[in-house]
Order: structure tokens, then sequence, then C-alpha cells
């Protein structure tokens, strides 16, 4: 039987079953988090956020035209793209999974007979099938996302040096190296994930091509980590940074253009490299040519990058960091912006790192570059505290990094930690927590879908074996209905992968070591050393698995090799034939079929469509020509894929509230973008480059009174953005910031202005200047000011909306705010009622332009993220109702609120359903309950009670299961709220966690037993 025909068949039979599965499952649409961005950049060759992706934005684009570069089939193509190349990675996992097997099963290179062809071909078909029904790999799969196609690249290269394996002793096989390297640079275009091949890849080289001893394979493992730092420093970061500084002299010192002396530089670079191929060749120095020749082509590959700053000079809608020049290229590759953290040395969070001046800060200028202050850098060997391997280093608590320090290392609110506090953190959190558990989901079995933080409910891994999963966790029939049962993402896979795949491990250990070295490295690089070098803080906005795929997909190949295993045991008890067949069926059952089922209906997204749903309803909730603001990733990039690739309300300007704290965010504000006009934003281009005005302080100045509102624009214009000494102050490095010597700023009100343009109605009583009270801010920080130039330098002539309240609120502004379905108002009148709601419009707006994400669809599944974002929607509805029927409109309260219950059917999006997150799930769900009484919808508000009241109780019934039974609900309760209020209060360990959802409960389930069908709550009852 030829092998390899029939190896190379079954792998695109293989692949063909991936590619289906994810064309079936993909959604049909953008999805939320950073697709968004993802696919709007690809569709205009835009520049998403650090480190970028100008490779993938390449590959996007081709499918793109390839679907007809028709915009309402960008996101398909986009989707498509992931599903295909997630497709072809199971093929090359595939092909490696053989290529080990082969390995344990033919001896001598002897030719291989039917029955070992059989089993060779079925530890691959399961190992990759396995893999394809993932959970993390199959999520990235189906999306517009960046993951599955680094995927593709790690298992390229991987399935490459194995390739070269076979083929080391054939002249030229050398060229497969050459490949490896072109394809490492290419996919840094993509993500830097796939570097973390190298040190596995080494040691095949090394295993083939040299003598074996323990000295040389540690010394090979080091030189394999010795060229991965070098590819992420030196050809990743400091080329570019090299490049800089060369265009920085040559502009500023020689007179030249931009971006000659950063052409300059690679040439140099490609002169010597040239040189040394030359010089190797003569001297027959191969390893040196080897070097040459690979970091050459790695280069080549990683030039993509040069379209990033073309595009950007292009200035594309979304234009991230203004990568127009190769100072600002550099930044944007080092993710300066994202702030640095230690690694090996660093000090614990009782001490604040120092920061050091690293030198001069440069932006471009119209005819060289200018200096604008100083870059820092923390120094975090410079503490009383510093020492190897901090884990526990981040002094903040914005993303409860202290509290999610002492939870796991189990530190009291006093206690200081010690190098054994730093590992059990290590070992229970990041080791544990965030890389263990994703491990276990993968291959054991999963909780559900709601987002973990350490607690025995949510989303943990589970075995499905009653008694395993009851001794870890407690009594899992105790759980709420809608955190297990009902829970899409609870998946029972019995750890049978996870079994198989030690068997797979154990049995290549038995039979070739060398093999299992680089197989555990493959494994151990993707996974646990990635733990070490993001060394993570604090609770994540996210649960990150997906940064683990590679590791997983190491697993996946022990799996398969797992099959040989249990034909060997089977080999034991009946004939070889029979052993064969009957290990391949069984193993094809117990695991890849076994994760198909289970894990299905939580993966299949291929009806749901509220990203881009949620994304319309904002910009349809702003006025013509509009000025949005919206915090980042969920709130604006399905915004940005609405309006650059669909095309919806191109004339709203989206403006994202924490990036316009930079200048060149600022700066887009000045220039068209599609059909939204430029506008002024009080301050010059000069008075916010690079970190100019940064941060500016309160402080009390002879002349300005402290009671009075002075005028915004002229305070910002002529005070906050002056260089006069007066209005300044010099820090002890020499670095100038500016002041604000008053909190209390009005912004005048032209009556005639606003009642022309529809920004008031008839019968508003309007003020006569907006009253901004900042009383409670010492401090500004750029994103602050620009936020307040730009309402400042508006003056009323286009509507201000803000996507949720708690921007306006933060800067003063919430009581001049209206709700106008899904977005805030800015108006010049005062609300009567907090929040305020335009009834008329934001009516019309639900009633006729709102959309659900196929929410009322069978078996649609919302993930947490997407049920949050839907009870965004909830709550809207509710809000507007309830204005409504205290308006006296109770008809079209009732219509609203019948809006969204036919529009979301409960059994995708139950009322009641166990959150995490301080029940805000029900708390939004009370509230439409509200409204129902306030509507007089009995129907419908017994309905919303009846589900609530289901879940809180089974809450409640769990949270006394946890700890003493005894204690009765208030007794539970008290406890729980000494607790929070730091009295005490007797809570057992895993009841403590659960304080906060403890009081809500208890509060939700006494304001339900205190409503009654025709009871109509007072205002301010929520």
């Amino acid at each position: 039987m030829n092998f390899n025909k029939v190896n190379n068949l079954a792998g695109w039979a293989v692949c063909a079953i991936a590619c289906t599965v994810y064309l079936l499952t993909m959604e049909p649409t953008v999805s939320l988090w950073d697709c968004g961005e993802f696919i709007s950049t690809a569709y205009t060759l835009g520049i998403p956020h650090p480190p970028g992706a100008p490779l993938f934005l390449l590959i996007a684009r081709l499918f793109i035209i390839l679907f007809g570069n028709n915009a309402h089939t960008a996101a398909l193509a986009v989707n498509s793209m992931s599903a295909i190349v997630s497709g072809l990675t199971i093929l090359f996992l595939f092909w490696t999974i053989t290529h080990f097997a082969r390995k344990l099963v033919q001896k001598n290179e002897e030719p291989l007979n039917r029955q070992s062809v059989f089993m060779i071909i079925s530890a691959g078909v399961i190992g990759a099938l396995a893999y394809t029904f993932s959970d993390s790999f199959w999520f990235s799969a189906v999306e517009g996302e960046v993951y599955a196609l680094s995927s593709f690249f790690t298992a390229l290269v991987f399935w490459a040096i194995l390739k070269w394996e076979r083929q080391a002793h054939q002249p030229g096989s050398d060229k497969w190296l050459i490949f490896i390297f072109f394809m490492m640079g290419l996919s840094i275009g993509v993500h830097l994930l796939n570097l973390l091949t190298i040190p596995a890849i080494i040691m095949v080289y090394y295993f083939k091509r040299f003598k074996v001893t323990r000295r040389n394979t540690l010394l090979a493992f080091l030189i394999g980590c010795a060229i991965t730092g070098f590819v992420m420093k030196f050809i990743i970061v400091y080329t570019v940074k090299g490049a800089g500084a060369f265009d920085v002299y040559f502009v500023n010192e020689l007179g030249t253009p931009f971006f000659a002396g950063f052409a300059c530089f690679f040439l140099l670079i490609a002169a010597g490299i040239a040189w040394g191929i030359r010089f190797a060749n003569k001297r027959k120095l191969h390893y040196l040519q080897l070097g040459l020749w690979s970091s050459a082509f790695m280069l080549l590959g990683y030039s993509t990058y040069l379209t990033t700053m073309i595009r950007s000079n292009a200035n594309p809608g979304v234009d991230m960091y203004n990568i127009d020049n190769p100072i600002n290229l550099e930044g944007y590759l080092s993710r300066e912006k994202y702030g640095d953290w230690p690694i090996l040395y660093g000090p614990d969070f009782t001490d604040k790192a120092p920061f050091v001046k690293t030198g001069e800060q440069y932006v471009r200028g119209k005819n060289k570059y200018e200096v604008t202050g100083s870059r820092y850098k923390q120094d975090w060997g410079n503490t009383p505290s510093s020492h190897l391997f901090p884990r526990m280093y981040d002094a903040d608590n914005d993303r409860g990094q202290v509290d999610c320090y002492r939870q796991f290392a189990g530190l009291a609110a006093d206690e200081t930690p010690t190098m054994g506090d730093n590992l059990k953190y290590f070992m229970r959190y990041q080791a544990g927590w965030m890389y263990m558990r994703y491990f276990m989901w993968n291959f054991a079995g999963k909780q559900n879908d709601l987002q973990g933080f350490g607690n025995p409910r949510d989303s943990n891994f589970i075995s499905g074996i009653g008694f395993v999963d009851n001794a870890l966790y407690g009594n899992q029939q105790k759980l709420p209905d809608t955190s297990r049962i009902t829970n899409k993402a609870y998946n029972r896979l019995y750890m049978l992968p996870l079994l198989l795949g030690v068997a797979g491990l154990l049995f290549q250990w038995k039979r070739n070591r060398r093999d299992l070295l680089v197989t555990s490295l493959l494994f151990l690089m993707t996974g646990l050393a990635i733990v070490v070098f993001l060394n993570q803080a604090g609770y994540q906005p996210r649960e990150r698995d997906y940064a683990f795929v590679g590791s997983f997909y190491a697993f996946a190949i022990w799996i398969g090799l797992g099959v040989l295993w249990v034909k060997q045991v089977f080999e034991k008890i009946t004939k070889t034939p029979v052993a064969a067949y009957a290990a391949s069926g069984l193993c094809l059952l117990a695991v890849p079929v076994l994760m198909a089922q289970q894990e299905w209906d939580d993966h299949d997204r291929h009806q749901k469509t509220l990203a881009l749903d949620l994304a319309r309803n904002y910009l349809e909730s702003c006025p013509p020509n509009a000025i949005l603001f919206t915090a980042e990733d969920n709130d604006s990039y399905a915004l940005w894929y609405a309006q650059e690739v669909e095309g919806i309300r191109k004339d709203v300007r989206v403006v994202v509230s924490t990036l316009i704290g930079t200048d060149w965010s600022i700066d887009q504000l000045r220039y068209k973008v599609n059909k939204s006009a430029p506008f002024n934003v009080v301050f010059t281009p000069e008075q916010v480059a690079g970190d100019r005005l940064n941060v500016v302080y309160y402080s009390k100045m002879p002349g300005f009174e402290p009671d009075k509102y002075y005028d915004l624009h002229d305070m910002l214009k002529n005070v906050v953005g002056s260089d006069d000494p007066k209005y300044t102050t010099m820090s002890e490095d020499g670095d100038v910031y500016h002041l604000f010597p008053v909190q209390k700023f009005s912004v005048p009100v032209d009556v005639k202005t606003v009642t022309a343009n529809g920004t008031v109605h008839a019968g508003d009583k309007v003020v006569d200047a907006l009253h901004i009270d900042l009383g409670n801010k010492t401090y500004l920080f750029k994103n602050d000011l620009a936020i307040l130039a730009v309402i400042a330098g508006n003056q009323w002539k286009r509507p201000i909306c803000f996507a949720n309240s708690g921007t306006a609120q933060d800067l003063g502004l919430e009581k001049y705010t209206r709700l106008n379905g899904l977005t805030y108002q800015l108006v010049p009148v005062e609300n009567t009622n907090t929040g305020g709601v335009n009834t008329d419009v934001a009516y019309n707006n639900i009633m006729q332009k709102f959309a659900y994400g196929h929410a009322n669809k069978k078996d649609v599944y919302f993930d947490e993220e997407n049920r949050r974002r839907m009870n965004i929607i909830k709550l809207a509805h509710a809000q507007v109702a309830r204005s409504l029927a205290e308006s006296g409109k109770k008809e079209e309260a009732r219509r609203v609120l019948h809006r969204y219950d036919d529009q979301v059917s409960e059994a995708n999006i139950p009322y009641g359903m166990t959150s995490n997150r301080g029940n805000m799930h029900n708390i939004y769900s009370l509230q439409f309950l509200a409204a129902c009484y306030a509507a007089e919808d009995v129907t419908l508000a017994k309905k919303v009670a009846a589900s609530l009241k289901k879940d809180l109780q089974q809450q409640m019934q769990y949270y006394q299961y946890l700890g003493d039974e005894n204690y009765t609900a208030e007794q539970l309760v008290n406890n729980a709220w000494l607790l929070l209020q730091g009295k005490g209060g007797e809570l057992s360990n895993k009841q403590a966690s659960f304080a906060q959802d403890i009081v809500s409960t208890y509060q939700l389930l006494q304001q339900l037993e205190k409503w009654s069908p025709g009871f109509q709550p007072k205002k301010g009852l929520l």
C-alpha cells in the first residue's frame, strides 16, 4: 500500500470535514471583540490596534475581493477565511500526527503493511478531529480574528520542520529551513505566537544533525531560546528602532525628506547580509550562511509592515496610532502605549516602581521630527522588594489586581507577600486558573460560560463524572439551572480526550523520547512559557484561552498517538486486526464524536447577528451628523464595521473616549471621515502633540474664584493649553505640566441654534448655559480634556451623544442628557428625572429601527458577553417604556415591552439568569419588570417575575448549601453584608466569594415579594 498517497488523501478528507464544520457554524456577519476592527480595516486596508496585523489584512482583503468585493459579504468573506485556514491547520496537524505515529509504528524504514497504515491514519484522523472540535480552537475558527490564521502558520512551520527531518539526508533539504523562517517572517504580520515554535524546531534540527548528549541537548535548547529572543527583540523591535533613529538623523541633521534614513538603514542591512552570504560561501561557513539566509527571508516576510505606513499616510477611516512615520511604527510594534511589566526581576505590589527617563519623545512635524517630551520606563529592579520571578508586581487596583493577588495567594488585607506567596499566586492563578483551567476545558469538560473569577460556580473545568466534580466544587446538582443544565456551554467530556492524550504522551515517552522532547517543547513554549511571559495581573476583562491554542494543538498530537496505545492494549485480549478496528472505533466515538456532540450547540453561530444589530441600534439612536462618544472594544469595533463596511450611518462620527487621549486621535477629528465633517477641538496640533497635555493638574491661582463658573472654551484655549509659565509647573526631571485653576465650567447655550437644529423641543425649559462641576477631580487626563474640548468647540452645531451614561456622569454632564434609544444626547435642558428620555424619538427608534441579533429564532446561542450586550438593549426598552407609562402613554409602553419580548426568545436568553458580575442580568430584568407594572401589562409581568423568581430562589438555595445550611436566608444575608462592610461576617470560604451576589439576590427576591400585579413602582424605587 502506498502510504504517502493514503496519507495525502486522508489528510485532505479530514481537512474537508473541518472546513465544512467551521463554514456551517461560523458567524454570518461581524462578531464581538476585535472582529469588527479587523474586518473593517481589512475592507478599507486601515490600521488596527498595536502591534497590527498587515498580512492578515492583505489576505482578508483578498478573500473580500473573491467574495465579490461587496460590503454585505465582507464579514462573511473574512469569517470564511478563518474557517478555511482553520481547516488547513487541521490538515497540517493530521500530517504531523501521522509523521510521529509512523516513527512509532515503522521499524528501520521497513515497508508498512495495510494494518500499520490503517493505525497511523486512524491516529491522525482522531487526533486532528479532536482538535477540530476543541473548545478554544473552534471559537477562533468561526470569526474574523487573527488567531485562526496564526494557528495556521504555527501548524505550517512545525509540519515543515518534520518534512525537513524526513529529507535531511538529501541535497538541498535546507531549503525547508529557509522556508520556515520566511513563513515566520510573514506570520509576524499576523501574530507573534508562531515564533514560540523555534525551540522545538531547533531541537528537531539538533537531533538530526548533531551527536546527542545531555550537555548538547541543553545547549541546543538554550540556542533555540536565544534565537527566539533575537527574533523578538532584534529583528522585530531593534531593526525598526534603528531605522527610526536613522530617519531622525537624516531628516533633522541632513535635511532629507522623511523615510530617507529609514530606507538607507534597510539598504545597509541588505548589503551587509549580501556581503555576509558571499563571505560565508567563500569560507564554507555553512551555519553562518544558513543563519544569514534565514534572517534575510524573515526580514522579507516581516516587510509586510511597510503597508502599515503606506496606508496610514492615506488617512483611512480607522487609523489607529497614525503610523505614518518610522518613529510611530517603532512605538506601534513595541506596544509602548500598553505599558510594561517585569518578567524575571521586579517588585511586589507593596512597592511602586519608579519611572526613569529613557530618551526624548519625537513626533513628525511639517518638515522635521520635533521633541514633545520625554520617554519613561518603569525601573522594576529599583524598589526595596524587588526579587527574582516577581508575580505580584502591580500596585494598582483598577482591575482588581491587588484583590486578585490576595485571593489566590491567600493573603490577609494587611499582609506583605513573600516569595512563597508569589509562587503560590503563579501556581494557583497564572498557571492554574489562567492556563490549566483552559486546558481542561478543551480536554476534560466545561462547567458553563460565566466568566470565572475563582469561585466554585463560574466557568470551572469539569469532568462530567459526578463524584469527581462534587469533590472539586461541591454538589453540582445544587447549581442554578441557568448556570448548568440549561447553559449550552455545560460540556461533559468525561476526561476522555485528556486520558487518551496522556496515554499518547506516555506511549511516545516509551518509544521515542527525542520526539517526546520536541512535542513537549512545543506544548510548553506555547503554554506555560506564555504564562510566564504575560505575567497576568488582576481579573481580565475576558477569558484568555485563545492565547494558548498552540499548546492545545501539541496535546492533540498526543491524543492521536494515544490511539496506538489503545490498540496495543486491545492486542492483549484479541487478534491484531480486531484490536486495530476496535481501538480506532472506540477512540473515534469516545473523543472527537463526543466532543462534537457536546460542543456543537455552544459553537454554532450561523444565525447570530447581534454585534451588527447592536451597532446599528447605537447609530440609529443618533440624530443626523452626530458625534458619538463610546468606549473601546465591544462599544466601538462593531460600530466601525457597521460604518466602514456596511455603510450604516456614515454621517455619525464615532469617537472612542479612551483613544481620544492621544494626539493622533484628536488630530483625526480635524479632517473629514466618511460623511462626517471636521470640527473644532479648541487645541492646536502643537498643543496636544506627543505627551503634551497627557495630564493637567488642578491648582488654585490668584484671580480665579472657586465658586464661579468659567467659560469652558476660554479656559481650555487660553489657560489649560497656554505655555504661559503662570499656568504651568515643572517636574524634577524638567518636564512641563499644565494646570487648571478652576473646577467649575460653563458652556453657553444659543437658544436659536438649539431650537433650529432640533436639539430641544417645544416646551423644553432651556438653560442659559451648561454648568459643569468637576469638584471631585484634582487632575484631568487628555481624553477628558478632548471630550470637553469637543463640547466647547461644537457650540451646539452638531448633536453630541454618549453610548453610555458613565462618560457623561464622569464629567458632570449626566443631568443634561436624554435617552434616544441606546444613546444619550447632550441637551441644554436639566432632567426632571435621572437619565431623561426623549420619549417620541426613542419610541420610534425602538419600534422601527432596532434589531435583536435573531434572538427570536430557535436555538441561537448567545454567550455571556452577547447576553451582556442584549441586557443593554433590554434596559433601554425598560427605560423608554417606563417613561412612556409615566407620561400617560401606557399603550405605547406596552408595545415597547412586547417588542423586546417578541424579538428575544426566553429559551435563548431568559429573563431570570445567573450572571457573574453582581447579578446584573437579573437587575436589568427587574427594571424591565418594573416597566411592565408601570405599563399595567400584568401578563408580561407574570412571565418576567416567574423567570426571575425561579433563578433567584435557586441562587439563594445554592449559596445556603455552600456553608451552614442551618442559617436562614436572613442570617446568611446579614453575614454577607457585614463581610462587605469589613465588619466580619461568618461565611464559609466558598460563600465569601459570593457575598455581593448573596445580598443582591436577597434584595431582588424581597423586591419581587413586595410587588404584585397592578402595583406601579414609584420613582426612585430602583
